[in-house]
């Protein structure tokens, strides 16, 4: 008899796409981040800034946003049908809009679609816990 919790091939995929676009991030893949980012993607930072998915996947590539390790500590899951809620919170160092390399608790809250079989993110939320 297992230990492991079971969890629903729903959330495996979701929270495989959680680690899958961090790892993209470190390693700069843009071309992988575009396909896993909806078109009309926004990521809504700390500070409150709006970014559309275009602008931040250009930041990324431009090193105006530099990921350089991140460490999961809990991925949560809500799954509707074809929509989802996914929460990531993982301790991100990075160093981002010119400041010095940090690590920070980062909270990720994503809005997800299943479109043509795939999980996309819709649109993102960074805060901290």
């Amino acid at each position: 008899m297992s230990s492991f919790p079971l969890i629903k091939m729903g959330e495996q995929d979701l929270t495989a796409l959680y680690r899958e676009m961090w790892r993209w991030l470190i390693e700069k893949n843009i071309e992988k981040l575009d396909e896993i980012h909806s078109d009309d993607f926004v990521l809504v930072h700390m500070t409150g800034m709006q970014q559309p998915k275009a602008e931040y996947l250009r930041s990324v590539r431009e090193g105006v946003l530099n990921y350089f390790s991140e460490d999961t500590d809990n991925v949560t899951v809500k799954i509707s049908g074809d929509r989802a809620k996914l929460i990531g919170q993982s301790r991100v160092n990075a160093a981002v809009f010119g400041g010095g390399r940090h690590t920070w608790r980062l909270q990720l809250a994503f809005d997800v679609e299943k479109i043509s079989g795939k999980w996309i993110l819709i649109h993102g939320v960074a805060s901290t816990y």
